[in-house]
């Protein structure tokens, strides 16, 4: 009788969730969270107690960890928030393509050609480490929720 059932499978990831829920109140200042589908960071966070048969509001503030915009949101102290898994990974530089792509490297070898430069401050900083200085360059690639980009670039330790 079990053996009844075609199973296809259509995923080939390990089943891990880009966020996991967490209560409002169980959230924390510099922490991450999702607002508006976004995975963001939270700079402010006040809790206002309500009425006698409401519940404690909290009311957060959070920067895009990718835009660096700032998004709102107010939800009960009671209510569940999904928190992005959030992950950094350094990668040494070892060339930056014409159309604007990182050339990276992982400590065990792997390759990795699929971030962007980045705009601004960071994308300034790669230029000036690795073309300018002619400097060994390690970047920091932040990845949430399927996005990934270079948040940051140091001098490689010799």
């Amino acid at each position: 009788m079990a053996d009844d059932h075609d199973h296809t499978f259509e995923s080939v990831d390990a089943g891990a969730s880009t966020t996991f829920p967490m209560q409002c109140s169980a959230l924390r200042k510099n922490g991450h969270v999702v607002i508006k589908n976004r995975p963001c960071k939270i700079v402010d966070m006040s809790t206002s107690k309500t009425g006698k048969h409401g519940h404690a509001k909290v009311h957060l503030i959070a920067i895009d960890i990718f835009t660096g915009k700032k998004l709102e949101e107010l939800c009960p102290s009671t209510h569940n928030m999904d928190v992005p898994v959030v992950k950094r990974a350094e990668y040494q530089l070892i060339d930056i393509s014409d159309d604007g792509f990182l050339n990276l490297i992982d400590d065990n070898g792997n390759e990795k050609n699929d971030v962007r430069m980045p705009d601004g401050e960071v994308g300034d900083k790669v230029t000036k480490l690795f073309k300018t200085e002619e400097k060994d360059t390690n970047v920091t690639v932040q990845t949430a929720m399927g996005e990934e980009a270079a948040i940051d670039a140091k001098e490689s330790p010799k």
